[in-house]
């Protein structure tokens, strides 16, 4: 057994004999010695430490055998799936106007119909609960509280024919949240929402305003506070390179507000990519890795839950998740709605999996099997790529980000 080229070392911070090994494979973290860190590259470690290593993903039995298991990662992934992440987009409409909307560009006219939302209730009862799959339904817009009824139509029947297969999930901009509507929603299945707060309120109510010009944060904060004991919230934040260093201030606020980490789900925060304001649409930007480690550091000096580092699976690559459109055409990922070439079928006509413009296999490269962060990229973010030119034509490379951000994940891990 050889060293995987899969692993990163690092420096370990109690010792300068030893070393962090993260396996990208698996996202496991190890600390050993400089020598046996030696041993493993050279192929000599003693059957007891080789054994330890195997387990946790850190060695393989040769290089090509190494890469055919990369090259079949996601066909080994989807043999032994059972269980889907499914998205439906309710309507167009949405009572925010925010200027980085991905979505912007769209008509913003729009809603499901009664009857394809009936069809997607057939179809996700023959296509997974028939194979007794778990499915995760995010709800989404639009702001999908403007249809709180079609929630109820759709969610009703899959959670009397799936039980506790079925899981519904709410992607809201959080505006209309109330008790009294979440409490209806939770006997039917609906367990978390997700919810958007770009900043304290002086700079989110710049960067996520009514259509009228208002400000949105205190609605928001007030819909939270309303459903924190009913349902999982979890907060989302989309920074720019002028508004990152305001979130500290947000944290605080949720504090001050009595949403501390034990009363919330994740809270993460990521680049605003695409729309008609100045998102990031590319990982090389400098700024960004300084601003990710901040972020992360902010969040874990007031308790928030951090994710672990480990490896990437986007549902394009998940052969049974699948983005509805609230006209019944279907994606592989929701921010490809809209966009001329990327429906994969329909819910009456029926799919065709996934289609060669998203790009599945453009990571299967010799340059990208002989990178260690391949596991956690396979090829980065398909739409950041459409963002940067216009269409999936090459990998949207995270190898330099990655380089300046792990290192930090990989110490709190261990």
């Amino acid at each position: 057994m050889i060293l995987s080229r899969y692993v990163k070392e690092f420096p370990s911070p109690e010792s300068p004999d030893q070393l962090l090994l993260f396996s990208c494979r698996t996202g496991a973290v190890v600390r050993v010695s400089r020598a046996t860190f030696a041993a493993a590259r050279a192929g000599t470690l003693s059957p007891a430490a080789a054994a330890t290593l195997e387990q946790h993903g850190f060695l393989t039995p040769d290089r090509a055998t190494e890469r055919a298991e990369m090259l079949a990662w996601f066909d080994r992934i989807n043999a032994g799936r059972r269980r889907a992440g499914l998205v439906a987009v309710l309507t167009r409409r949405c009572n925010l106007a925010c200027p980085y909307c991905f979505e912007g560009g769209q008509a913003p006219e729009g809603d499901m119909a009664e009857e394809t939302a009936d069809l997607l209730v057939a179809m996700i009862g023959r296509e997974y609960f028939a194979k007794g799959w778990r499915v995760d339904l995010d709800f989404y817009g639009g702001e999908p509280l403007l249809r709180p009824g079609l929630i109820r139509r759709i969610a009703a029947p899959l959670r009397a024919a799936g039980g506790e297969l079925f899981h519904g999930h709410l992607v809201s901009n959080g505006t209309l949240l109330d008790r009294e509507v979440m409490a209806e929603l939770v006997p039917l299945g609906i367990e978390s929402v997700k919810v958007t707060l770009d900043g304290p309120p002086h700079v989110h109510d710049r960067h996520r305003p009514y259509g009228g010009g208002a400000g949105s944060f205190r609605d928001i904060l007030r819909g939270v506070k309303e459903v924190a004991e009913l349902v999982r919230v979890h907060v989302g934040g989309n920074f720019t390179r002028e508004t990152w260093r305001e979130y500290p201030a947000l944290l605080d606020l949720l504090v001050a507000e009595g949403l501390t980490p034990e009363r919330l789900g994740t809270v993460r925060f990521t680049p605003a990519v695409g729309g008609k304001g100045r998102g990031c649409v590319t990982c090389e930007e400098p700024w960004l890795a300084e601003a990710e480690l901040s972020l992360r550091q902010e969040l874990a000096a007031r308790g928030f839950r951090l994710p672990k580092p480990g490896p990437f699976s986007c549902m394009i690559d998940l052969a049974s998740d699948l983005a509805v459109d609230a006209d019944g055409r279907c994606y592989k990922c929701p921010a490809f709605m809209g966009h001329a070439g990327y429906a994969v079928g329909t819910l009456g006509g029926g799919l065709t999996g996934a289609l060669p413009a998203y790009g599945p296999d453009i990571w299967k490269t010799e340059e990208c099997l002989g990178c260690a962060w391949l596991p956690l990229c396979f090829g980065g973010c398909r739409f950041m790529r459409l963002a940067e030119a216009g269409g999936v034509d090459g990998v949207s490379c995270l190898r330099g980000y990655l380089d300046a951000t792990l290192e930090t994940g990989v110490r709190r891990a261990a």
